[in-house]
């Protein structure tokens, strides 16, 4: 109902442009015709808490009503690409995929089955502004912007790519050679931690550092990624915290829910939350491999 109450409103705006101009006496409505009429928002504006550390960014979200389910195929991704580098860039970018034999997933209860597709789910898509309220504009205004970011309050679902620079944080676990599960961490082409334009992927030692082919590999052996939080039964349940931030300084960004307070820093920010677990010996081998994301099955092959 909400689509078709989207499409009527749209209709209206529209024939009310083609319309002639029409005079009219405007007549109160009667508190019984009110009470006649329901509905819902199509855009909600909060004024978030004020951050109160030293930065004290002001946030304001604006929320659209909306559901969305997709298949997307994108050939080539490049943002921030500034000083002979991209804080993110990847080829062959999909959101969703189609199911194979064996492998379909399974939401909600809802099992699919090969040759369906698995759309990414994604509810409630928001833009949010932080604002220094202290800083001086070139115009001598007060209030600057510091950074803004487009995200989903729900979201669920594949991300397939072949990613060779990535800024922001991966939500992955990581099984080491004993076993033990750790918390992926992102390296540069130097093999030393970083958040900003890594290459790398794996398990940190003492010194924040990892050691090609042992302890981390090419971005690019993760294929596929399942985007979303575990639903407390093993299966994947919807995340708040996927987000593309654009940041002018640092921001801290928090949660829809309030429950999470994630750091972005300059630049381009992807926050990529996933419920995956990998062993260490599959990202140095053969690494993740890719979902189905064409009508014909490709296997390994992107084309």
């Amino acid at each position: 109902m909400k689509q078709q109450a989207y499409g009527y409103a749209a209709l209206a705006v529209f024939c009310l442009g083609l319309a002639p101009v029409a005079h009219a006496e405007l007549e109160p409505i009667s508190e019984e015709r009110m009470g006649e009429v329901t509905g819902q928002a199509f855009m909600n504006i909060e004024n978030l808490p004020v951050d109160t550390t030293a930065s004290g960014h002001e946030f304001t979200r604006m929320t659209l009503n909306m559901d969305i389910e997709t298949r997307v195929n994108i050939d080539d991704v490049v943002v921030g690409q500034i000083d002979g580098g991209a804080d993110f860039a990847a080829s062959h970018v999909a959101l969703g995929h189609i199911a194979r034999e064996g492998d379909g997933a399974q939401y909600d209860g809802v099992t699919y089955a090969a040759g369906e597709a698995v759309p990414f789910e994604a509810y409630d898509p928001y833009i949010e502004l932080a604002v220094d309220p202290d800083e001086v504009n070139p115009d001598n205004s007060v209030g600057r912007l510091s950074g803004f970011r487009m995200g989903f309050k729900q979201a669920r679902g594949s991300v397939s790519s072949n990613t060779t620079s990535f800024s922001g944080d991966i939500g992955l676990v990581i099984n080491d050679s004993s076993g033990n599960p750790q918390q992926a961490t992102l390296f540069g082409p130097d093999n030393l931690e970083t958040t900003k334009r890594a290459t790398q992927i794996g398990i940190a030692d003492a010194n924040g550092a990892c050691v090609p082919g042992e302890t981390c590999a090419a971005l690019s052996q993760l294929r596929s990624l399942i985007v979303g939080a575990d639903n407390g039964s093993g299966g994947t349940g919807f995340t708040d915290d996927f987000f593309i931030g654009f940041q002018r300084e640092d921001v801290k960004w928090q949660s829809p829910d309030g429950a999470n307070v994630i750091e972005a820093g300059q630049g381009v920010f992807i926050n990529l939350p996933t419920n995956m677990t990998v062993d260490m010996s599959t990202l140095t081998g053969a690494g993740v491999p890719r979902l189905r994301t064409h009508q014909t099955d490709l296997g390994e092959s992107l084309f």
